[in-house]
């Protein structure tokens, strides 16, 4: 750790640095191209919600409702109240990009309707990783105002890496659901020609950001284990 008049820099910094940059490039780049393809119009005229509806019921699914929620790119699927929402800039836009988002939670539904073990195990997770979230900055922090109580610190670790394990196991979640999604858009022929490698693009993009959530929270997490796992001091 190095000192200058009125600040210090510490070379971890680098890791979050480096962890900014992924995340706001991943950023930039949906917006950019779900921007782009939100002003292509689909040859069939289909909203995001009618482009759900028939890909859930294509796949013998009718017990999922499609509703609206607010904001841009909120879309999820809940999977305990059988729910998929569409955000305003989905629901009920006739762009390419809102039929490929919707497709994109339709596979999500469609993982759940077949038992996909990843989605089970990251469900599994969500308490684990809201509470690891929530808690993993306070333990640290307090262990460090308590005379660097290792313990405390180490716990604070270990709870932050459980909400790196939801992310990692995300990724596997999200590309299956693109690949669902893309397959159906296609052999389904809700969307053409051009239309499918805009979807792709769309999806693609969007697969990014879950990337690069994952690799920022890793380095986070290199960069604990770099400033903390060598100390061996405890004053508890």
């Amino acid at each position: 750790m190095y000192y200058y008049p009125g600040f210090y820099w510490d070379p971890t910094y680098i890791l979050i640095l480096i962890g900014a940059l992924l995340s706001m490039w991943a950023s930039s780049r949906v917006n950019v191209t779900f921007a782009k393809y939100d002003r292509v119009r689909n040859l069939r005229g289909l909203t995001g919600a009618q482009a759900a509806e028939a890909i859930l019921h294509q796949a013998g699914i009718y017990n999922v409702s499609v509703q609206r929620i607010s904001g841009k790119l909120t879309d999820h699927y809940d999977p305990s109240a059988k729910v998929l929402r569409l955000s305003d800039s989905v629901f009920g836009s006739t762009s390419v990009a809102a039929v490929s988002v919707a497709a994109h939670e339709c596979g999500h539904a469609i993982q759940d309707q077949k038992d996909y073990a990843p989605l089970r195990i990251r469900t599994a997770l969500v308490p684990v990783c809201n509470f690891g979230s929530t808690i993993s900055w306070p333990m640290i922090i307090i262990g460090i105002f308590l005379g660097w109580n290792m313990t405390l610190i180490r716990i604070g670790i270990l709870l932050f890496s459980a909400a790196v394990l939801f992310q990692i196991v995300t990724l596997p979640v999200e590309f299956n659901a693109s690949s669902r999604a893309l397959n159906i858009l296609s052999s389904a022929g809700l969307l053409q020609g051009e239309e499918n490698e805009g979807a792709q693009k769309v999806l693609r993009a969007a697969a990014l950001t879950y990337v690069a959530g994952a690799a920022a929270s890793i380095l986070q997490l290199l960069r604990l284990i770099v400033l903390f796992g060598g100390r061996g001091r405890n004053d508890d």
